[in-house]
């Protein structure tokens, strides 16, 4: 299946959002990791970063956290390229929990694919401008991912870039391309000792 690319990074709450709409857009999604963003200034840092250099689409759940998520983003990342997006109050349950959840409707990862593509539809297209072209292989090459020491390498990085420091290698990744050069990154690898 050909995915649609959407050119602005997505956020959402949680990794179960991420995975839905990773099966059908191509897209970098970014998680506040629900209400524990309000405690991680360096997700937080991350998402302004990503809002004012390259514009995001905030996409929460139609429940009361989703609300009061999506009110703490509307504050924290200013700008006219921030658009919010609602999914429809659907009454239901997600197939991987054992009850509904307490306003009793369908998250973002309970949406039907049609329903989120016709959300997303007006961003498709257009070019991702990307500072550097980095790819997993980088990484890899790099000691970031998949070798001894790779997550205290990477944490090490994060810290130099002023990342959060809890990034896995794909939304590292994509911060880094979405947010520096090569150049830049290179710099900072250099810098690191871990």
């Amino acid at each position: 299946m050909n995915k649609p690319r959407v050119a602005l990074p997505i956020i959402v709450e949680g990794r179960y959002d991420k995975i839905k709409l990773s099966s059908i857009v191509d897209a970098d999604i970014f998680t506040t990791d629900g209400f524990a963003l309000f405690n991680n200034k360096e997700r937080l840092h991350l998402l302004q970063r990503l809002a004012s250099d390259r514009g995001a689409i905030v996409l929460t759940d139609p429940d009361g956290g989703g609300r009061v998520i999506r009110s703490y983003l509307s504050g924290a990342l200013r700008g006219e390229r921030v658009y919010h997006l609602h999914v429809p109050a659907v009454r239901g349950k997600e197939s991987r929990k054992e009850k509904a959840g307490k306003a009793g409707l369908l998250g973002v990862e309970g949406q039907e694919a049609e329903v989120l593509l016709s959300l997303l539809a007006p961003f498709f297209g257009g070019e991702v401008t990307h500072r550097a072209a980095l790819t997993k292989a980088d990484l890899y090459a790099d000691g970031l991912s998949g070798g001894v020491g790779s997550a205290t390498r990477r944490r090490a990085l994060c810290e130099r870039l002023s990342l959060p420091p809890d990034l896995s290698p794909n939304a590292l990744l994509a911060a880094i391309n979405l947010l520096f050069t090569e150049e830049e990154y290179r710099a900072a690898l250099g810098e690191v000792t871990a």
